[in-house]
């Protein structure tokens, strides 16, 4: 079975801004069976964080599918570097996250009626703003988000993931990734009531706990063990990014 993660770093949000080069995001992808893997930078600039997934793809060539990170800029506008990385350079994703940009209408919202009009998805961590998902699935039904960790990372509240479960029940335009969720069960339940076809594994590594290796395998075997048909495994593990991030 084919096995894509939709969510891998370059650069982390974490306090430390933890970078990990390509060879280590491929190495620990050859030790979980992934074939490949979506790759960006945060805690960066939108110009920067296009240097380092270019650079990463190049340096795999067929590995990795690299998203750029939107993140406004007072000095310079970063549309145009958004348009040029996925007109131009093979980008097939915007990633964006609530912890360093506003999810406010005058900051995110040309972004998201850009990604529409280029056919990109937004793989956005809202950070648990279930009110900020809403207006914007709302106000872009023709721009497909993706939603981090089925809404929060590592949430322990069920009902919190439910509102975002909910939201991609009411709006056929938002996915589900399934990256870094605490409440495993809650992944069965959102292809149950979703739909395999838009919910996503992913990573959200690399990690170093035991080791970037053992963290991805953990990963895979998480969704591995689930209780879903075979069809709905391959959704998950690849059929939703291929189609939404138009990969062949």
């Amino acid at each position: 079975m084919l096995v894509y993660d939709s969510h891998a770093h370059l650069k982390h949000g974490d306090a430390a801004a933890t970078e990990y080069g390509p060879d280590a995001i491929v190495e620990a992808m050859d030790a979980a069976g992934i074939e490949k893997s979506v790759v960006f930078a945060m805690s960066t600039s939108t110009d920067r964080s296009v240097e380092m997934a270019r650079a990463a793809v190049e340096a795999f060539p067929g590995r990795l599918v690299p998203y750029v990170y939107a993140l406004p800029a007072y000095g310079k506008a970063v549309l145009p570097a958004i348009r040029r990385a996925v007109t131009e350079l093979g980008f097939r994703g915007i990633k964006l996250h609530a912890a360093e940009c506003r999810l406010t209408e005058y900051v995110v919202d040309p972004v998201f009626s850009l990604a529409g009009q280029l056919g990109v998805p937004c793989l956005v961590d809202f950070s648990g703003d279930l009110a900020a998902a809403k207006r914007l699935a709302t106000a872009f039904p023709y721009t497909s988000i993706i939603v981090a960790h089925l809404g929060q990372y590592l949430c322990t509240v069920p009902e919190r993931l439910d509102g975002f479960i909910e939201l991609a029940e009411a709006c056929d335009n938002v996915c589900l990734d399934a990256s870094g969720v605490a409440l495993v069960w809650k992944i069965e339940d959102a292809v149950r009531r979703v739909g395999s076809d838009r919910v996503l594994f992913g990573t959200d590594g690399p990690h170093p706990a035991p080791d970037t290796a053992s963290f991805a395998r953990r990963e895979v075997r998480k969704f591995e063990v689930l209780n879903l048909t075979a069809a709905q495994k391959e959704d998950v593990f690849a059929g939703t990014l291929r189609r939404l991030a138009k990969i062949e």
